[in-house]
């Protein structure tokens, strides 16, 4: 068993000792609201909107992009456990702007190991084999913070399956000091209607 096996077990158990009557918790999110965001250790979506649990939904996926799956998780959020609002809150110092889609499919057909990075960019170290799938997804990386979550909102507002009563809202989380900066743009397109 890994040390990182272990220390989860062990964090478990400390987590359950103390869980007491949070298994009376509701499905639906007592405040009725869900954050789009991504899967950087660094957030913290619980602190930085200050949630408890059985609070709101979080989804989280690399980038905190409005993938389909992600629609599909608030499109759920909304349509069965009752949310009304809706966030989506990209980041600062994002590894999602330090790549584009070639350089992610050429370093996975050069090996499937992990690659390293420097001043001069992304590095394959592995011996290989690699894949050409990598060709056929869209990562939707990020070169403009504040563009891709406006993209983001407005792709949201405009899905077929996303009601326009709901308002979806567009903020950036400073990595540096921790604050969510919203995207004006992003939060007008998002108006319910």
């Amino acid at each position: 068993m890994s040390q990182i096996v272990k220390e989860v077990r062990a964090a478990n158990e400390r987590y359950a000792a103390d869980f007491g009557d949070k298994g009376q918790l509701a499905m639906p999110p007592a405040r009725h609201f869900a954050i789009l965001t991504c899967m950087d250790a660094r957030l913290d979506p619980a602190k930085y909107a200050g949630l408890a649990e059985g609070d709101a939904h979080v989804i989280r996926n690399a980038g905190g992009r409005a993938s389909d799956d992600a629609i599909r998780s608030l499109v759920i959020s909304h349509k069965l456990l009752g949310t009304r609002e809706w966030f989506v809150v990209h980041h600062t110092d994002c590894g999602m702007e330090t790549f584009t889609n070639d350089i992610m499919a050429g370093l996975l057909n050069e090996s499937l190991e992990t690659a390293t990075i420097d001043a001069n960019g992304w590095h394959d170290t592995g011996a290989g084999p690699g894949s050409p799938e990598g060709r056929y997804i869209n990562w939707l990386t990020i070169s403009d913070n504040a563009a891709s979550v406006v993209e983001d909102v407005k792709r949201i507002k405009a899905h077929p399956l996303v009601p326009g009563d709901i308002p979806v809202y567009g903020y950036i989380y400073d990595c540096k000091s921790g604050r969510l900066i919203e995207v004006p743009e992003a939060s007008t397109a998002g108006r319910a209607s």
